[in-house]
């Protein structure tokens, strides 16, 4: 099993959407960053008077232990929700600082945070610019990542609990729009992958156990696409998934490229704030894994073998989709194997909970309003 490196962003995109009242995915980079700093704005959604957006940073500099980004908006927007950072707003001007969790970057480390906020319904740039820690972000525009990840390492699904429910798949997919607040599963088959009913069937029942797993720790969970896995053929072959760039760091490419294609086919957001959106692609390359976090879960060839039974024992499958699930719910990893599923404790499943601060983080997040 890979470990598994999250980075809050869910590592990214850019939207410059002009459809007031309906929410959009256009990517649009913002650039910043000179030889210490890049940043990538992104709108991932938007709507009348509202807006979701996330800011993915890149340091180019010599490593930081804590980190202050700051930009003015420039037609009036305000910051109403932020995750991952804690952001404040004096008029036009915005200052988002580090939380605990993220604050040290390395040189060429990336991390990300995500916020809603409202606009005029008329015109929402991306900021002119933007100050990390005070010195101008000026740096090209990297290739914009369509991932949400989280800060700090996470690993990967380990260990014995069985799923309640049947699972529902389809071959092609959703003909109809699921209802809005819906926990949304694709499986991505690469045009060279045959189709294998074990997949969807496999991954049905991973995040329907994930679903009672919710119930059974908040008193109440999220509902599920009535077609439970939704089967898209993809455009191009493994190797393409696994070998065009795609989010930077070739850990990434698979999930991204994948990530990038679901977006475009179904209209999605990253965040989104319509659906949960959890991908996995039946491709992986050299050292790729996956990760979650601003409402996505995005999984590569390991965690979809997993699911179809094809991969070690079923709990750790259970148990690295719960820990996914939490971050696109918006927790953090833990800080220590803590027994907590959000720590290495997944890999005990079903033996590991969520902490009364993690369920209080959920309910008040930014998806909280999904769980019933």
């Amino acid at each position: 099993m890979h470990q598994r490196r999250l980075r809050a962003v869910l590592t990214p995109l850019a939207l410059a959407a002009c459809l007031a009242g309906a929410a959009a995915g256009t990517t649009v980079a913002a650039h910043a960053a000179s030889a210490a700093c890049r940043v990538t704005y992104t709108v991932g959604s938007q709507w009348n008077g509202g807006f979701s957006a996330n800011v993915a940073i890149t340091n180019l500099g010599d490593p930081v232990s804590g980190w202050t980004l700051r930009w003015a908006f420039g037609t009036g927007q305000s910051v109403m929700q932020a995750w991952s950072a804690n952001v404040t707003q004096s008029g036009s001007a915005v200052t988002a600082a580090n939380v605990s969790w993220n604050g040290s970057l390395a040189t060429g480390a990336s991390t990300a945070f995500g916020f809603n906020g409202t606009w005029n319904n008329t015109t929402n740039p991306v900021p002119a610019g933007f100050t990390l820690n005070g010195v101008a972000c000026t740096g090209g525009p990297a290739a914009s990542p369509s991932a949400s990840p989280s800060t700090s390492p996470s690993p990967s699904p380990s260990p014995s609990a069985s799923p309640t429910k049947s699972p529902s798949a389809s071959a092609s997919p959703s003909p109809s729009t699921p209802p809005a607040r819906t926990v949304r599963v694709f499986w991505l088959k690469p045009s060279d992958v045959a189709y294998d009913q074990r997949y969807p069937d496999g991954m049905a029942k991973v995040v329907q156990e994930a679903q009672r797993f919710f119930e059974q720790e908040l008193g109440k969970t999220f509902t599920l696409n009535s077609t439970v896995v939704e089967v898209v053929n993809g455009d191009q072959p493994r190797s393409w998934y696994e070998n065009t760039p795609k989010c930077g760091d070739k850990y990434w490419w698979a999930v991204c490229n994948m990530q990038e294609e679901l977006r475009r086919k179904f209209g999605l957001g990253a965040p989104d704030s319509r659906w949960i959106n959890v991908g996995e692609v039946s491709a992986e390359g050299d050292g790729a894994g996956g990760g979650g976090g601003n409402g996505w879960v995005i999984l590569s060839g390991h965690d979809a073998d997993g699911a179809a039974g094809l991969n070690g024992p079923m709990n750790r499958w259970y148990g690295g989709m719960v820990h996914e699930l939490g971050h696109a719910f918006g927790l953090p990893d833990a800080t220590s194997t803590d027994g907590t599923c959000m720590s290495a404790s997944l890999y005990d499943y079903p033996n590991c909970h969520f902490s009364q601060a993690q369920k209080t983080a959920i309910i008040n997040g930014p998806y909280g309003g999904f769980l019933s």
